[in-house]
């Protein structure tokens, strides 16, 4: 039987040795055996779907802490996403003549640029530490969802199918790595239970909330 685990670290393998040399291929299969291969899959393992581009941008993070990495692949995310705003604002000028093309281009990089501002909120809620972390546990994985969506709904904003797959191609990366980081979130309790972490974590919502409406009548 495959368990999620041991598919994540046959992804991890067949991602570091599909084009490699004999000699490279000996040095990455030892790689699978240690301590770091093994913190990354079991990060990884929770994902819902490939978990081949979570196995890649975690391989040269240089730690074993779980924690570290899984904080390691939200600024992975949050990276490609300022990555796939740059796409948006450098396709802009090609098509500007064709007002439907622009203004589906501009909505989408309105709705990543709110992504990063999702980020900021994230980021905040993380804190430095995992009991911070897990307090605010469910605000985190509230905002990814969020992060998420925005690329969803950029998406589907978009008619032209040409248009479609330029858009979706140059933001795919950000895109699957937000997918990536809400499962990883989402399936947080399996990781902590995988690597002995033994933290509760907070399923209520901490996020700041607005002032009542009765501050705002005298």
């Amino acid at each position: 039987m495959i368990t999620p685990i041991k598919l994540a670290f046959l992804l991890l393998f067949i991602t570091t040795t599909a084009t490699a040399a004999p000699a490279a291929k000996r040095s990455r299969r030892n790689y699978l055996f240690t301590p770091h291969a093994k913190a990354v899959a079991g990060v990884c393992t929770v994902i819902l779907t490939n978990t081949s581009l979570c196995c890649k941008t975690l391989k040269h993070v240089p730690t074993d802490d779980p924690i570290e990495l899984i904080r390691a692949l939200a600024a992975a995310t949050e990276s490609s996403v300022k990555r796939s705003v740059t796409f948006l604002s450098e396709i802009k000028p090609k098509h500007k003549s064709n007002a439907t093309a622009a203004a589906a281009i501009y909505s989408c990089e309105k709705n990543l640029n709110y992504a990063l501002e999702d980020f900021t909120e994230f980021w905040n809620a993380t804190g430095k530490d995992v009991k911070t972390l897990a307090h605010n546990y469910f605000t985190c994985k509230k905002t990814l969802m969020s992060i998420m969506g925005y690329h969803w709904t950029c998406l589907d904003d978009i008619d032209d199918k040409n248009l479609l797959w330029e858009v979706e191609t140059g933001i795919s990366v950000g895109k699957n790595l937000s997918s990536n980081t809400f499962d990883v979130f989402n399936g947080l309790k399996a990781i902590f239970k995988t690597f002995g972490i033994k933290v509760k974590l907070n399923e209520e919502d901490t996020s700041p909330q607005p002032p009542p409406l009765s501050n705002y009548y005298y």
